[in-house]
């Protein structure tokens, strides 16, 4: 800890406040999307200011494509910003005439704030467009709900909506718009040729699989969202952006299930193995073609009739001498493989526009394929109507400190009160400390810029032309630099861009700059009062719980699915019941995945207090687990006899009991070793039952892998899903 009056303690602290490093892409992105915010507001704003004369109008006409354009994050390239501005203008609309009329009272204004900032915020979930427009749309409430209430202005307030958006729009479509980036598309269609390039290569030279298994598994990683562009992601709650992401986790199974069999091939194959192994890489590469666009998907039908035959004929060779295990082993993995390629294959398909039924496959899997959008959607918010979802925490700390930022204003009649909200809403963050960072930041940074912005109007007095002149460099250097210089250079250089502007829409004086210093630290205040007060961990504690829940959620699958397999029950009465068990554990996942989404969002803690848990291999154990529930067993039949029933209760009371000590996190880590087969065992079983009792071997040793890196000793992971 540094003393106050170390010198190396005020280096640091000074550090803070300097523009933190950027790589040369993001400083290009700020400039590019500062000329199109500058360009479009000041087309706008100068001519309803110095043209009409109409000073709300002007408001609205600069701030509309500054919160469109520079407060939100909108996805995608120029085309599809477009396209997302275009969409929200109506709710901005009736937004914009909500709070103009709800601005009668403070109390009835508030009420607005909390009810408009909940929804928004929940709303944002089903999908990165709608969580790109929340804080414009927040805005355009905000702005509109302060006083004076004067209904008779909508129409002017409408109307700079209307010419601001337009002009967002337009800068978004052809001024310097957006590169276009590879798509989550593009990058499941790269990962399912190399699959199919890395098949081919081992079964032409049978040559040492360990490289190949190393660029099979960097291929999965890339598929992971975090090394996406957040605009590309597949996050949406409609049935292609499911579909789609469904497609990337299943392809990401297959590459690392490719990897680990990788090094099993050795010439000469058995040939059934060679053959299915021949049949995926084809099925791939039309997978790949069909992410292109240049073929119909295939659908996953032929993956299905090659895995019943590959069932139906796998086997220990009548000749063959050596321990028949590692064979086994091997043609386990290859299904399990194959049977991730079936799920790609079907997701594939639904995600190109194939909306259709499944015939053959878990009706769990694709449960959303002949849904509507809206009940899609729906479903999307409704789970996260729990409060032990990060999505409804947020929702709850947002809309309350954004009404509480209204009631603060309005009670104290603060000038610009509408500043103490954008304040609150700029520099709120989802755990209290990085939420301090920021506000200590700011407010250095506001203190700076209000200085300046004071010494400015009081040398230029009335003189408009003074401002006008220095509106858009002013625009333009706040607009790049404060994006990648951090709260304090942000807020500094917003409060320079605000002076100029309304020292042309009304006359101003010096205090102007004090009223900025004033709203931003309430602002700020109260953003951090609600940061402490309101689930001041983020997603950290909910991470912990949500992965624990999700274990002990996932426990249950584990033994219902071994069990069926071992009495040889058809699928369709083990999956009546599993069924409550598999929505159970679908729910937990979707709550652990979207804590973690968030987590990797949030700063690193000082330190670990998870024990060095690693939380993606927790989702990778549940969506193991959920995967194993809807195909094992690979095939139906009659029960297994009674010693490798015995061993297979015995070994999934050991997952199942360290699955449910793993779900508490402990400090050690959890190590479990499945009992491993019986000597000779796999000579007295019947042969169908040889390779599905090794099947289960499989699944169980790879659900202990998961855990012990799940709750392990040592770090956590740096990259996520």
């Amino acid at each position: 800890m540094w003393h106050r009056g170390h010198p190396e303690g005020h280096a640091r602290s000074w550090r803070a406040l300097l523009p933190a490093p950027s790589s040369r892409a993001e400083s290009v992105g700020a400039a590019r999307r500062a000329v199109r915010v500058t360009v479009a507001a000041v087309a706008g704003f100068y001519p309803a200011v110095h043209l009409l004369d109409r000073p709300v109008f002007a408001l609205y006409t600069l701030f509309v494509p500054v919160a469109f354009g520079l407060l939100s994050p909108l996805p995608g390239a120029g085309r599809r910003r477009a396209g997302t501005v275009l969409r929200a203008v109506p709710a901005a609309a009736a937004l914009i005439t909500l709070g103009t009329y709800l601005a009668a009272t403070t109390w009835s204004a508030t009420l607005g704030m909390l009810l408009v900032g909940f929804v928004l915020v929940t709303g944002a979930s089903i999908g990165p467009r709608a969580t790109g427009v929340v804080p414009a749309l927040q805005l355009c409430y905000i702005l509109a709900c302060f006083p004076p209430y004067a209904p008779g202005t909508l129409p002017d307030r409408l109307a700079g909506l209307a010419v601001g958006a337009t002009l967002t729009i337009l800068c978004e479509r052809l001024l310097l718009p957006e590169p276009r980036r590879p798509s989550y598309r593009s990058r499941v269609a790269e990962g399912l040729e190399l699959a199919a390039h890395a098949v081919h290569g081992l079964l032409r030279d049978g040559a040492d699989g360990r490289e190949t298994a190393e660029r099979l598994r960097a291929a999965g990683r890339d598929l992971r969202f975090s090394r996406t562009a957040a605009g590309c992601r597949p996050t949406g709650a409609g049935a292609r952006d499911r579909a789609l992401a469904q497609a990337g986790y299943a392809t990401r199974r297959f590459l690392d299930l490719l990897a680990v069999l990788a090094p099993m091939l050795r010439a000469p194959l058995d040939l059934p193995s060679a053959m299915l192994l021949r049949g995926l890489a084809t099925a791939c590469a039309d997978e790949a073609a069909a992410l292109r666009g240049t073929r119909p998907a295939p659908g996953p039908e032929g993956f299905e009739e090659m895995i019943a035959r590959y069932a139906a004929v796998r086997g220990v060779p009548p000749n063959l001498r050596e321990d028949p295990h590692p064979l086994l082993r091997r043609q386990s993995t290859l299904l399990a493989a194959a049977v991730s390629a079936v799920t790609a294959s079907a997701a594939v398909a639904l995600a190109t526009g194939r909306r259709r039924s499944m015939p053959g496959l878990p009706p769990e899997q694709f449960w959303y394929a002949d849904a509507s959008t809206p009940r899609l959607w729906w479903v999307r918010i409704a789970d996260h109507l729990t409060p032990r979802s990060v999505v409804f925490q947020n929702a709850v700390r947002t809309a309350s400190g954004l009404a509480l930022a209204r009631l603060v204003a309005g009670s104290l009649d603060l000038s610009h009160g509408f500043w103490v909200l954008l304040g609150m809403l700029t520099l709120g963050r989802t755990t209290a400390g990085a939420t301090w960072s920021a506000v200590r930041s700011a407010a250095v940074g506001t203190l700076v810029g209000s200085l300046a912005a004071g010494a400015l109007l009081i040398s230029a007095g009335d003189m408009t032309e003074v401002y006008a002149a220095l509106l858009v460099p002013t625009m333009l250097v706040a607009f790049s630099a404060g994006p990648v210089g951090g709260p304090a250079w942000g807020q500094g250089l917003f409060t320079l861009v605000v002076s100029t502007a309304f020292a042309q829409i009304a006359p101003v004086t010096w205090e102007l700059a004090e009223d900025r210093i004033v709203d931003v630290l309430t602002g700020s205040a109260i953003g951090l009062v609600c940061g402490m007060l309101a689930w001041p961990a983020g997603a950290r504690g909910e991470m912990r719980r949500s992965a624990g829940a999700l274990l002990r959620a996932t426990a249950p699958l584990v033994r219902v699915t071994v069990e069926r397999a071992a009495t040889g029950r058809s699928a369709p009465v083990t999956r009546a019941d599993a069924a409550a068990e598999l929505r159970r554990a679908l729910w937990y996942w979707r709550i652990a995945h979207a804590s973690y989404t968030q987590l990797r969002t949030e700063p690193p803690a000082r330190r670990a207090a998870d024990g060095g848990a690693d939380w993606l291999a927790a989702l990778n154990f549940g969506s193991r687990v959920l995967t194993g529930a809807y195909w094992l067993p690979w095939s139906q039949g009659t029960a297994w006899p009674s010693d490798a029933a015995s061993w297979a209760r015995e070994a999934t009371d050991e997952v199942v009991s360290a699955t449910l000590r793993a779900a508490h996190f402990p400090a050690g880590g959890v190590t479990v070793r499945p009992t491993p087969l019986p000597p000779g065992i796999l000579a007295r079983l019947p042969a169908p039952s040889v390779s599905h009792l090794v099947d289960v071997e499989v699944w169980l040793h790879s659900l202990a892998s998961d855990l012990t890196a799940a709750v392990g000793p040592g770090s956590a992971v740096e990259d996520g899903p």
